[in-house]
């Protein structure tokens, strides 16, 4: 079969895709082989020797840093807006499928926070729990700094999911006797769980790397972010990079995951 030659234009964008990848990759790449630095590797090139030792010391106790404890306030915060994300971002997909009063004034507010400088909200909602009299801490303005961020996302997806969704799925399912509920958990649910697990993963990925709105509002203790930011004024070992290195390792495998439960489900879906 013949085959019409690639234009020019196809090498350009080529080019200019490559160029991204390796500009996106490229120093995440030298933070993963640094990482594997010898015990008496420096911070920078060449390798004095290659080890697990930086590795292994992160299991150890720091004169500086918190690894652990910091790991688990973002997984936890993480988590906690992944949930509410995925609940809230649901109800108003559902909610928005027909029209009521206010509703586009009401939108427009939803996902106004995406305009506004990230330090703002941070500094904004530090300011507010100060003056009410309230700790700032990770679990509560941190959480709704955090919210501000991952619910317009959430929701301007499940708009996009809900207007390609064909209502005949659910009027067939009430001529064959199914009630409302019914009708949601056995054919609604299914057919968009995919996309829920992507607002999921779209949540808790936000949060977990987010630095501007947590810098203002996590109180006494820091999420993984800050805490990264913090040991790079006072760490001079490449335990940092091996903490780099097994904090972006976890992101993947979070991904992969995903991905993993989207391709089920729709495996399962087609099955069925």
């Amino acid at each position: 079969m013949h085959r019409e030659p690639r234009s020019r234009e196809f090498y350009v964008l080529a080019i200019f895709f490559a160029l991204f990848v390796v500009f996106l990759y490229g120093p995440l790449s030298a933070i993963v082989v640094l990482s594997f630095q010898g015990p008496s590797g420096g911070l920078t090139f060449p390798l004095n020797g290659v080890s697990l030792h930086w590795f292994a010391n992160l299991l150890e106790t720091q004169a500086v840093g918190d690894f652990g404890g910091s790991f688990r306030r973002s997984l936890a915060l993480g988590l906690m807006v992944m949930v509410v994300t995925v609940l809230v971002s649901l109800l108003a997909g559902l909610a928005f499928r027909r029209k009521f009063l206010g509703a586009t004034p009401l939108f427009y507010l939803a996902v106004a926070s995406l305009v506004v400088p990230s330090i703002i909200v941070s500094l904004g909602i530090g300011v507010l729990f100060q003056q009410l009299g309230l700790q700032p801490a990770w679990y509560s303005s941190a959480f709704g700094a955090h919210l501000t961020w991952t619910l317009p996302f959430g929701v301007l997806i499940m708009f996009a999911v809900f207007n390609r969704f064909s209502p005949a799925y659910e009027e067939a399912a009430r001529d064959l006797g199914a009630s409302s509920w019914q009708t949601f958990r056995h054919v609604v649910l299914p057919m968009i769980a995919p996309s829920l697990i992507g607002v999921g993963l779209f949540g808790f990925s936000l949060s977990y790397d987010e630095f501007a709105r947590t810098l203002m509002t996590s109180g006494t203790y820091n999420s993984l972010p800050l805490e990264i930011y913090a040991m790079t004024t006072n760490v001079t070992t490449p335990v940092l990079y091996a903490l780099g290195t097994v904090t972006t390792l976890f992101s993947f495998l979070v991904i992969v995951a995903t991905v993993g439960a989207i391709f089920f489900l729709n495996r399962r879906r087609t099955r069925a």
